[in-house]
């Protein structure tokens, strides 16, 4: 697992911020290494996909792309970035009665396919939908912890 997390990662993950694949057939393909990389994992063969990233304890492609996307969404929100969080981001007008967090993002209307695929369109709807505690984090590592513990209990990893 070390070689895959030492070489193998990092290529699949480079400039994920910048790119994100947006056709099937490129999730599919970049997917693909990491799915053949994961059955070199002595005694994790036979394993189905799924089960390998379970016990090995590691997401998706597309699940790591979606939490490092929160994470960048944190920053942001959070001005541990030099990024003026307006330019991305509008806060929700009205918070008070819905559920969920405090500080939950205004979704604007899009027109074009191509804005919807934006990083600050693509985003809200998950951020928005993360619980009170995990956006209370008082440092980018406590985030991280509180996001990886709350998709555990969600029991997300595919």
């Amino acid at each position: 697992m070390v070689i895959y997390k030492a070489y193998i990662r990092p290529h699949l993950e480079y400039c994920v911020q910048a790119w994100s694949p947006h056709l099937i057939k490129d999730k599919d393909c970049l997917e693909q290494i990491q799915r053949r990389a994961t059955r070199l994992v002595k005694g994790l063969k036979k394993l189905t996909y799924e089960h390998r990233l379970k016990k090995l304890r590691i997401y998706s492609l597309e699940k790591r792309r979606l939490r490092e996307d929160l994470i960048e969404v944190y920053k942001i929100i959070n001005e541990k970035e030099r990024v003026d969080k307006a330019k991305f981001f509008q806060p929700a007008l009205d918070t008070y009665g819905l559920r969920g967090h405090s500080q939950k993002l205004f979704k604007p209307r899009c027109r074009m396919t191509a804005r919807k695929t934006f990083f600050s369109n693509r985003i809200i709807e998950e951020w928005n939908r993360l619980p009170q505690h995990v956006i209370d984090s008082s440092s980018v590592n406590v985030f991280k912890n509180r996001l990886d513990e709350a998709w555990e209990d969600m029991g997300i990893y595919s």
